[in-house]
């Protein structure tokens, strides 16, 4: 595999700070072989600087980016500007062409608008990329999981399997309730990788990989 799309039920449930463990985990688990980070579109200012301060040694791409921070139809529509969506994939293949390993990260949920008739779960699908699915460890885990897992195959998504993450601190009971693994596993036949737990500094590289090495990161690399 030399690319994986990290994609999320919603906005802010922990895309970017699984994207930087694994990044953390390839730099320092596989040093010899080069590693690409692509924010496939962004509105505002968020993801790609963050990437860019956390790995300075590792390219960053940004193929298209709006400055209103709203889904991109409205954004572009406001900026009176296309989404040349050719542009994305153009990027795309340009840095896996470069690059051992390519972790590509999606924006807002899988159901979110790219355009006016696609969403991300349409590009992962169309585009063929191996993707995992992240999820906030929270009440309501469960019925998030099930419905973005059925969106997924709807759309013909490659899924690899779900990491669940932790935006705030959660009790272990909260955990046993919230995400029982096996259940999730049954109703959805999808591998659960593991979990982020809540990392009060995401900007340690070193605490960041050692949490990406508990996962079950054979059905990644």
């Amino acid at each position: 595999m030399t690319t994986l799309l990290i994609v999320g039920t919603d906005t802010e449930v922990g895309k970017t700070v699984v994207t930087s463990a694994l990044a953390a985990y390839w730099q320092t688990y596989h040093p010899t072989k080069s590693l690409g980070v692509i924010k496939l579109l962004q509105t505002g200012i968020g993801d790609v600087e963050e990437y860019q301060q956390l790995f300075p040694n590792v390219e960053v791409v940004n193929p298209l980016r709006y400055d209103t921070p709203v889904a991109p139809p409205v954004a572009a529509e406001r900026e009176n500007r296309p989404i040349p969506l050719d542009q994305v994939w153009q990027g795309l293949n340009d840095l896996q062409q470069r690059k051992n390993f390519v972790l590509a990260e999606g924006l807002g949920g899988l159901g979110s608008p790219v355009t006016w008739e696609l969403t991300v779960a349409d590009l992962a699908g169309q585009w063929r990329l191996p993707t995992v699915l992240v999820v906030p460890v929270k009440l309501g885990a469960i019925a998030q999981t099930v419905a973005n897992v059925a969106l997924a195959g709807q759309y013909k998504v490659n899924l690899k399997g779900i990491i669940f993450s932790c935006a705030s601190p959660v009790s272990e009971q909260e955990m046993i309730d919230f995400i029982p693994t096996s259940l999730i596993q049954s109703l959805t036949q999808t591998s659960v990788l593991g979990i982020i737990p809540y990392l009060e500094n995401t900007q340690d590289i070193t605490k960041l990989a050692h949490v990406a090495a508990n996962l079950d990161l054979e059905w990644l690399f």
